[in-house]
């Protein structure tokens, strides 16, 4: 994933979610992905969809002691 591809999906997740302190940070190890950050805080991983040329994926994990009442 080159930076003008990161660039490009940074300023889609920032359109879709409102948010502009989102940003995308390249996986030093990994060419197919990148690290997406709220601010400093980690929150995903973008990669290349294998199954579809030109798409990608957001993954997102949610932990249980992230959720309100734990």
């Amino acid at each position: 994933m080159d930076e003008k591809m990161i660039r490009k999906i940074e300023g889609h997740l920032r359109g879709t979610f409102a948010n502009a302190r989102i940003n995308l940070v390249p996986r030093p190890k990994q060419k197919d992905s990148a690290e997406v950050y709220i601010g400093e805080e980690f929150v995903g991983v973008v990669f290349e969809d294998e199954d579809e040329d030109g798409s990608f994926m957001f993954e997102m994990a949610i932990l249980a002691e992230d959720l309100p009442g734990r």
